[in-house]
């Protein structure tokens, strides 16, 4: 890739994720609005509730990275360590952080649910003058950023609408983008002319995504660049290729439906 390329980690922190009780709905959304931001995430990891390796991984995270977000282990119960866990990967005391205590107490106000010592927790930081709350406007409970990692909620409906205020705040860099062709072809007839296109623009990453729709089987040709005449170039290639392998290219995104099933190469 050619340009300033900005950088980012996505963990997701939750045994209800790697038991399979809870499905994840952030990494996609993170993904897409932070490429949109011209940040590419280039490694999303499902980790447990387990300090250690909590701590672990921030700091392995942090170190090759641009941004680190965090989503889920910041609520009020036994099991909500991420604050505490991020607060020693950076070497810091964990604080009762004031205006995230006053944002909680101005949120339950006049309420029919108190603010207790449980809920309190939903307030404490890393300890440093840097760290900044990330405005929470669905529940009152703010994230926070500390250094370049950003601690956010699990609960999709929170964490999006946090992302979305925070963005404004991200440097990026070039945006990578997109085009998508598709064809009915057997994914294995693609495999040496689309190698040969891949080799030919080494600056587009180009992927084949195979479906099964309709009774015909085909592939999805996916092709990111931060470059737009090179893209171009690229897409003008595959289309080319299908050609000559005796199909039609089908422009667009090629979107899954329910009776795809991955397909044979």
């Amino acid at each position: 890739m050619s340009g300033s390329i900005v950088t980012a980690t996505v963990l997701i922190i939750g045994n209800e994720v790697l038991s399979g009780r809870t499905k994840d709905a952030n990494l996609s959304f993170l993904a897409e609005r932070l490429n949109g931001q011209g940040i590419r995430v280039v490694e999303a990891r499902i980790i447990p509730d387990i300090e250690g390796v909590i701590i672990e991984t921030v700091n392995q995270c942090r170190a090759a990275c641009d941004y680190v977000f965090t989503t889920g282990g910041i609520g009020p119960t036994h099991d909500d360590i991420t604050a505490a866990c991020v607060a020693k990967a950076l070497g810091r005391d964990l604080i009762r952080h004031p205006d995230a205590v006053k944002r909680l107490e101005a949120h339950y106000a006049g309420g029919d649910i108190d603010l207790t010592e449980a809920r309190l927790r939903m307030a404490n930081t890393p300890s440093g003058d840097d760290v900044q709350l990330l405005d929470n406007p669905v529940s009152g409970a703010p994230g926070f950023q500390c250094e370049n990692v950003f601690v956010l909620p699990g609960v999709p409906r929170i964490m999006q609408a946090m992302v979305d205020m925070l963005l404004p705040r991200l440097a990026g860099g070039k945006v990578v983008k997109s085009v998508t062709i598709a064809a009915h072809l057997p994914e294995g007839d693609l495999a040496d002319p689309l190698g040969a296109v891949q080799d030919a623009y080494p600056n587009v990453d180009v992927g084949s995504y195979p479906y099964f729709q309709s009774g015909k089987f085909g592939a999805a040709l996916v092709m990111r660049s931060d470059d737009e005449d090179t893209l171009a170039a690229c897409a003008d290639a595959v289309r080319q290729m299908i050609r000559d392998l005796g199909a039609e290219p089908i422009e667009g995104e090629k979107n899954p439906g329910p009776e795809e099933t991955h397909a044979p190469a």
